[in-house]
């Protein structure tokens, strides 16, 4: 897609047919860290080509590890250990590693960087600056990490000396960001010495955890796990595992899942199951408690709309798929009743504030929404008013809105391309499944 201010959808009857996903960022981002640290050569099929993806890729290829392509896989010949810079990184000249909103990149790599030698300096977009970074470095220091804060504390941009990563006892707050002990997991098992984390509070998005241990587990690492307040990481290498295929991405394909329980005949998802690694496959789980018909196949999964024809709404908590439940917040338009999504508040530091976002974007629309700390309310009009929507540079407040065209109205979507963070051919992924009769 070309740069664009703005997109106007049309009005759309529904979302008919089959659909293979770009591969999970989540994924993609884990299992090149972990092929570039690991011993052996580890081939990916259906990587996703996306910004938060170039973003980790780009900074590997300064950190000594390529990642050549060919005949769509990416082939990593991983270091059998830390990461170590192409150019020599000191104090006087450190390396700068331009990470632009990829949580996925910064998060983990600031953990990896304190294994390494080296000075080394982390920045990105200047929302980046904004996202807290504080509870990993403070998860990191007393094991040793030397980090330093360029700018306000708690954010990027952040220096670290590397080589300091000694092992031991830590930690970390479970109740803001999953990719914080995700970035303290991958990087543990190559520290000094064992490394033990506790949980302060409730741990939010466990699924996404168990894709973190389940991929560490992959590569050779067991991680012992006690119900999840506290993790025990021996010291140990990773091994490649040879080859690699990333299932396709179930945030993305909420976005098609919903479309499918909106209007019929109904979607079919490629290439994902009811074994997914991925938490969010959950989101069908929203989908029957909202009436839907969803059958999970070993490799497919197929939405049709309720046999009544209409969903109702719901009262959920969502904190263990915060990025579905954007999906399920927009789902709740074409639901009769009120919608309530509960201990969301992860969402205020995403890409943007998403609580916020997504109720000012709603009410445009002519919903009722109650947003509270941690959750929001929607209640939908009787007739969707058409609007143009502000997406806050976030790619899942533009693909969420896209499924308002559903309602039979058109619908601006302000910055379309912010999709190129995950998937960049959205929108002509959604056009090419549209039925345009009303």
């Amino acid at each position: 897609m070309t740069a664009s201010t703005a997109l106007e959808l049309e009005p759309t009857a529904a979302l008919s047919g089959e659909i293979a996903l770009p591969g999970s960022k989540s994924i993609s981002n884990r299992v090149l860290l972990l092929a570039a640290l690991a011993t052996g050569h580890t081939r990916i099929h259906n990587l996703l080509d996306a910004d938060d993806t170039r973003v980790m890729r780009r900074a590997l290829e300064q950190l000594g590890v390529p990642t050549p392509e060919t005949a769509g896989s990416v082939t990593v010949a991983g270091l059998g250990g830390p990461l170590q810079p192409t150019v020599p990184a000191n104090t006087a000249t450190p390396l700068r590693l331009e990470l632009g909103l990829a949580g996925t990149a910064i998060r983990p790599l600031l953990a990896a960087l304190t294994l390494s030698t080296g000075t080394f300096e982390l920045d990105g977009v200047p929302r980046m600056r904004e996202r807290p970074i504080g509870d990993l470095v403070d998860a990191l220091r007393p094991l040793g990490a030397r980090i330093d804060y360029l700018g306000q504390d708690g954010f990027p941009p952040l220096r670290v000396d590397g080589g300091t990563l000694a092992g031991g006892r830590t930690q970390i707050r479970g109740d803001v960001s999953s990719q914080f002990l995700t970035a303290l997991l991958l990087a543990a098992p190559l520290a000094q010495g064992p490394v033990t984390i506790e949980i302060e509070g409730e741990l939010v998005s466990r699924p996404y955890i168990d894709i973190t241990l389940n991929l560490m587990q992959r590569f050779g690492v067991t991680v012992a796990n006690d119900g999840y307040q506290r993790f025990s990481v021996p010291q140990q290498g990773y091994l490649a595992p040879g080859t690699w295929f990333v299932e396709g991405d179930a945030s993305s394909a909420s976005y098609f899942l919903a479309a499918g329980a909106i209007a019929g005949p109904g979607m079919t998802i490629l290439g994902l199951g009811r074994h997914a690694l991925q938490g969010d496959v959950a989101f069908t789980d929203v989908l029957t408690a909202m009436g839907a018909q969803v059958a999970l196949h070993e490799d497919r999964i197929r939405v049709e709309p309720p046999p009544a024809g209409q969903l109702r709404g719901v009262d959920l908590d969502l904190n263990h798929i915060p990025d579905a439940a954007m999906t399920a917040a927009v789902l709740a338009l074409f639901a009769k009743g009120a919608t309530r999504i509960r201990n969301i508040g992860n969402w205020r530091v995403k890409e943007t504030d998403r609580l916020h976002a997504m109720a000012t974007e709603l009410r445009k629309l002519g919903a009722s929404v109650d947003e509270a700390p941690d959750a929001i309310t929607i209640t939908p009009p009787a007739t969707l008013s058409t609007a143009r929507i502000a997406t806050y540079g976030d790619h899942r407040m533009a693909m969420c809105f896209s499924l308002v065209a559903l309602a039979g109205i058109p619908i601006t979507i302000e910055d379309p391309d912010c999709v190129n963070k995950t998937f960049p051919d959205y929108f002509q992924s959604f056009a090419a499944l549209s039925r345009r009769t009303l």
